[in-house]
């Protein structure tokens, strides 16, 4: 099996077809599955490309391990999309990661609204330390990453060494675009937030993530006005 320790120093590449039926993404996820088992888990933002991946991910291994890192300030409609996908996909582990601190107990460290003050610190302590959390058992996991969201995503592979996390990350979607995603979820009618209908492609925390600004820019509306592009989970 390969490792974040054996892989890190000479990294053994398989080659996926890139131009398959689902771009290498269905190839990919039975490799992953049938390398790492109960050793990799997806960790879920449940926006498009997350409900693209559970779907195909609910072909190749109906009861995987799915996380969604639960910061307590998500939009209302992202845990409706949730219900929903348990409800399709009743096998599937899906499991809400908690921070360390709650709202209150944050605000009473940090001072109120640390999301505005301090947004990179709000996403540490309530994304980046939970996921370290969330996939410690692990030696890989799973990201719906796509070359085509951001400049800082265009390198990404189908299997990348996570120094951050000391992982295996997988990426099954590289080489998805934007309409390739959406013709796969309307093809298999899959149930979707239904913010993306409102001017939302990328869906965070409700009190970070606006509307996008142009169809260029996929994550212009998140930390709108920060300066701020990333979470750091993929940095």
């Amino acid at each position: 099996m390969i490792t974040f320790e054996s892989w890190k120093d000479s990294p053994v590449l398989p080659e996926f077809p890139a131009d398959s039926e689902t771009k290498g993404a269905s190839e990919v996820l039975q490799w992953a599955y049938d390398h790492y088992g109960e050793k990799l888990v997806y960790a879920c933002s449940f926006g498009i490309e997350g409900i693209v991946l559970i779907e195909l991910i609910s072909r190749v291994k109906p009861d995987a391990k799915i996380v969604f890192l639960d910061t307590n300030y998500h939009f209302k409609e992202t845990y409706d999309t949730i219900e929903k996908v348990k409800k399709r996909y009743p096998q599937l582990q899906i499991h809400l990661q908690q921070p360390g601190l709650t709202i209150d107990e944050q605000t009473d460290q940090y001072g109120l609204d640390l999301w505005k003050t301090n947004p990179n610190k709000c996403c540490d302590l309530r994304k980046i330390k939970p996921l370290e959390e969330a996939i410690a058992p692990s030696t890989a996991w799973i990201s719906g990453l796509r070359r085509e969201q951001s400049e800082m995503r265009k390198s990404t592979e189908y299997l990348n060494v996570d120094n951050r996390f000391e992982k295996i990350k997988v990426c099954p979607l590289i080489h998805w675009t934007w309409k390739d995603v959406w013709r796969f979820a309307h093809t298999h009618e899959l149930d979707y937030n239904i913010l993306h209908d409102q001017g939302y492609p990328s869906i965070g925390c409700a009190n970070c993530t606006k509307p996008a600004f142009t169809e260029e820019d996929m994550r212009s509306g998140r930390w709108t006005g920060s300066g701020k592009t990333e979470c750091g989970l993929h940095t």
